[in-house]
């Protein structure tokens, strides 16, 4: 399983994300807790994270950059 794209939606505790490979199908599928999103994606190779524009979204996108 080879994620080429990471959608994450966020919620106020837990997040649904979901991995596509290159050719746009959907490879996986969860529900994870913030924290464990990023330690989730921390562990992948390189890749694109997509999410929703907010507050949220911009603190996330921080943390998985590896910025503090």
């Amino acid at each position: 399983m080879t994620i080429a794209i990471l959608g994450i939606d966020l919620g106020k505790s837990v997040c649904s994300v979901v991995g596509l490979d290159v050719t746009g199908a959907v490879v996986l599928r969860r529900r994870m807790r913030r924290q464990t999103v990023i330690k989730f994606a921390f562990d992948l190779p390189s890749c694109v994270v997509a999410m929703e524009a907010c507050c949220g979204a911009h603190h996330l996108g921080h943390a998985l950059s590896g910025s503090s």
